[in-house]
């Protein structure tokens, strides 16, 4: 059966009526009532690429109705069309654009035509065009090219960019920071329908690097921002240790943006200058927020933060939060306080050394406890993904609960890796969060001597590109040995139930008793489960289930669970959703009731 001549097309405007037509006659220049792209022997992938290519196509969809504009266009369309086709392999394609019938190539760009009621783009592929040919010489070691760039694959243009870029690339990573592509020749043999490429790269000489020039620093001297930068001057060149020299500056917090450029040439040492420019960020910033769910009440935050303190980048921010306000009636307000000092690059340039202090007063239904801790530590970025942490600190805690009123001061040694590779931070939709922690202790009056071991593992698979449809899952656990749950400090142990374990269950509902004393579990595990569909525009829904373990003992002893189920909604502000969850109870017997959350994020 012969193939339908309108196979291909795509019909962006039809002929409107004589009432229109009259209007463009009396009021301005007739509009282009039809533009069609016609290619009956195109692949699915061709006719996308050509479609995407097309500027008279776009320029309709932008209601673009000027016939000079949209001649204009089509004089540049020749060439976008060509390239569309050369992407897909096709060299012997033939392409024409048809103003009421008449090339557009052949009509002089003085004479545009005034009116048009039809524009016509016939494209000819011709036959598909495959590598015969294809070599790149000279390659630096431990370069791979693309598996497509070899004898029988289809010859796409944009293969041979890649296989250029990633020569050149191959040698910049050997210290040679000028290699380029001298001589690329590229011959279409259109009886065998071969494209022989051969591609020459000049590599250059090898360079070091020379001296860091700094530019746009304002309140921070230039030696500090080579400190911070970590720059190895005097090294090999590597392209490499110039993306993560500028990953530490921007790191830092302090700059609104920083780049590093290369010098256009190297000396006659062969030694290659670098600048890095940089724009300083406001100095002070300060936010607040607000979260809100059935049994909790109100909780309200808010930070103050300066960048630069002292004049090298120090950082210092001062929070403070009050949560439970209208919350459960047998708790009380929460207050908490903190200050943080941070200086980046110390000891190394990946290393920032802290102090901390804060301060909390805490009101729960199992006890009530006024605490101080006091910490010094450092941070270690081990990579773009990977982090860790270690403190010494001294902890402070004064409790009242079933046990009775009890003092306890611990020194401990809190440690902690982060990996996080996830696309986004507050809405993500593909790859993987793992943080790890464990804090040995020490009883200096009134506690024993333990450790609390804690896991926060989660993923998330997207279904498509767009990260519409998501499903997150999160796997928690904790564990405290060493020390009995009365002489052990009791923001050491664990609770279950409400935002961040158990939705659907009342907040910290879900403990453990020892001798009728109701109060935290030595061992914990939560699971979490989500199910989130972009539903219209920025709103979202969410399906959810979590269940959670305690038990007396690490992992031994009295123990028992429970789980909760809701839905939600989700709104994307464009920094993160804000969060609306509805959860009631469906296993254990702590349940109250529907509960309702508010959030910005997700719930995790």
């Amino acid at each position: 059966m012969k193939a339908s001549p309108w196979k291909g097309s795509d019909r962006v405007a039809r002929r409107t009526g004589t009432v229109l037509a009259l209007a463009a006659v009396l009021f301005g220049p007739a509009a282009a009532q039809e533009i069609e792209l016609v290619s009956p022997d195109a692949s699915d992938s061709l006719m996308s690429a050509l479609r995407g290519s097309s500027l008279l196509l776009e320029a309709r969809r932008d209601g673009v109705d000027d016939p000079q504009e949209l001649f204009a266009a089509a004089r540049a369309e020749y060439q976008r069309l060509t390239g569309a086709l050369y992407g897909e392999g096709h060299y012997g394609g033939i392409v024409s654009i048809e103003f009421d019938g008449r090339e557009a190539a052949d009509i002089a760009p003085l004479a545009a035509p005034q009116s048009v009621e039809r524009i016509r783009i016939l494209v000819d592929p011709g036959p598909t065009f495959r590598f015969g040919r294809a070599e790149v010489e000279p390659m630096a070691r431990d370069t791979e090219l693309p598996e497509r760039f070899r004898r029988g694959e289809r010859a796409r243009s944009g293969i041979l960019r890649d296989v250029a870029e990633d020569a050149v690339d191959g040698w910049r990573a050997q210290g040679h920071a000028k290699a380029s592509a001298t001589d690329e020749r590229i011959v279409a043999d259109h009886d065998t329908r071969r494209l022989d490429a051969d591609i020459r790269i000049d590599p250059g000489p090898r360079m070091t690097f020379g001296p860091l020039h700094v530019r746009g620093a304002e309140t921070i001297s230039e030696e500090r921002v080579r400190e911070i930068a970590g720059f190895p001057e005097g090294e090999r060149f590597d392209p490499e240790a110039i993306d993560t020299a500028a990953q530490r500056l921007r790191r830092v917090g302090m700059f609104r943006s920083a780049s590093l450029e290369e010098a256009d040439e190297a000396d006659a040492d062969d030694v290659l200058d670098i600048t890095a420019t940089l724009v300083e960020a406001p100095p002070r910033r300060f936010g607040f927020g607000a979260e809100v769910d059935t049994q909790e009440g109100l909780r309200l935050s808010g930070f103050w933060l300066h960048r630069n303190i002292f004049g090298g980048a120090e950082r210092l921010r001062v929070e403070g939060e009050v949560g439970n306000i209208g919350g459960q009636a047998d708790s009380g307000i929460d207050y908490r306080f903190s200050t943080r000092l941070t200086r980046p690059a110390t000891f190394t340039p990946d290393t920032s050394v802290f102090g901390e202090a804060r301060t909390e007063f805490i009101d729960e239904r199992d006890y009530s406890a006024d605490r101080v801790r006091l910490s010094f530590g450092a941070s270690h970025t081990m990579s773009s993904r990977s982090s860790g942490e270690a403190a010494l600190a001294l902890n402070y805690e004064r409790v009242d609960d079933d046990f009775g009123r009890n003092s306890l001061l611990t020194l401990s040694l809190p440690v902690q890796v982060t990996r996080d590779a996830r696309d986004s931070e507050l809405n993500a939709s593909s790859g993987t969060y793992l943080r790890g922690g464990v804090e040995p202790f020490v009883g200096l009056s009134g506690a024993d001597e333990g450790a609390q071991f804690k896991l926060d593992a989660r993923a998330y698979y997207g279904f498509d590109d767009e990260g519409d449809y998501v499903v997150a899952g999160r796997l928690q656990g904790g564990a405290v040995i060493g020390s009995a749950i009365a002489r052990t400090p009791r923001d050491l142990l664990f609770y279950s139930g409400g935002g961040g374990t158990v939705r659907g269950q009342p907040y910290q509902s879900l403990g453990a008793e020892t001798n009728g004393a109701r109060s935290g579990g030595r061992g914990f595990v939560g699971a979490s489960g989500e199910f989130r569909a972009s539903v219209w525009g920025n709103f979202g829904a969410v399906a959810f289930a979590d269940a959670g373990y305690i038990s007396n003992g690490a992992f031994t002893g009295d123990d028992d669970w429970h789980a909760g189920a809701g839905l939600g909604l989700r709104y994307d502000t464009g920094i993160g959703p804000i969060r609306l969850d509805v959860a009631g109870p469906v296993a254990g017997d702590t349940g109250d009731g529907i509960q309702v959350y508010i959030g910005l994020g997700q719930a995790f």
